[in-house]
């Protein structure tokens, strides 16, 4: 039999090329939406799914188990970004990204985990990003949201291996899609002392996503990851130099390391 896959966020970017790519290649692929009537004409379904209401989570779920009495492969895919001077950005901002990069991920985990364990197999993959590695400026809250769900990720996998269910994180690099128009920006103030480097900053990290990579290579990822007996913990995505700076971070003094992102960011 096929194997089921839901993707959360599957109607769009990433988690669109990952789900055309899926079903070529034989995959009961189920997408995720908050308007799932928008997207009609999808290669795949597209159910109802908001990340931040438990109750729409076990809903989805259920339609998908419901359907086909099996769910293989769960990815977490559906996330948000952010942007701001970190004093600037309104609490009710960053608690909405936590809830949808963070929180939403771990629900939609305890959703599908019986399932799972009652088939004695499951896959989950995390998507997370290069940037959860190192606290970017004016991008905080986005790398901290990604970074607690890798480090979730790391106890995940040793709480559920005696169930035969296996976890991953995949940590994209900047890829060409629509990801810059739905971040939150904090606005750019006149008075702000924060003017000049936010502002520089944001055209820095606009230009990063409009040339990034096809999306595509993170369908080719996941799909060898779905083929993999043991995947890893850990897996990168992304441009040579945005990899390698994970390397740099691990080998680097910390001063060294920060003044390389701030001549980086030409702060």
């Amino acid at each position: 039999m096929s194997k089921v896959i839901l993707i959360t966020g599957g109607s769009s970017g990433i988690g669109k090329s990952i789900g055309e790519y899926l079903t070529e290649k034989g995959f009961k692929v189920y997408g995720t939406s908050r308007s799932p009537q928008k997207y009609a004409g999808s290669k795949f379904p597209i159910i109802a799914l908001d990340v931040a209401d438990n109750a729409s989570i076990f809903a989805c779920v259920n339609t998908v188990i419901d359907a086909e009495s099996q769910l293989d492969v769960v990815i977490n895919n559906a996330g948000a970004g952010i942007t701001g001077p970190i004093e600037e950005i309104p609490d009710i901002e960053i608690k909405r990204n936590f809830e949808t990069n963070f929180f939403g991920p771990i629900n939609v985990i305890k959703a599908v985990l019986p399932q799972m364990r009652k088939q004695n197999s499951g896959l989950i993959i995390n998507v997370t990003s290069i940037a959860g590695y190192m606290g970017l400026p004016y991008r905080g809250i986005y790398s901290a949201s990604k970074g607690a769900l890798e480090l979730l990720t790391e106890a995940f996998r040793m709480e559920i291996k005696d169930f035969n269910i296996h976890m991953t994180n995949v940590a994209p690099g900047d890829f060409a899609t629509n990801i810059a128009a739905g971040r939150y920006h904090a606005p750019v103030k006149e008075n702000s002392p924060y003017k000049t480097p936010y502002g520089n900053t944001l055209e820095l990290m606009d230009a990063h996503v409009e040339s990034g990579k096809d999306p595509l290579l993170m369908a080719k990822v996941v799909y060898s990851i779905i083929n993999t007996k043991s995947p890893k913990g850990h897996y990168k995505v992304g441009e040579f130099l945005q990899k390698i700076s994970i390397v740099l971070k691990r080998i680097l003094p910390s001063k060294v390391y920060e003044k390389m992102l701030i001549n980086h960011y030409k702060l």
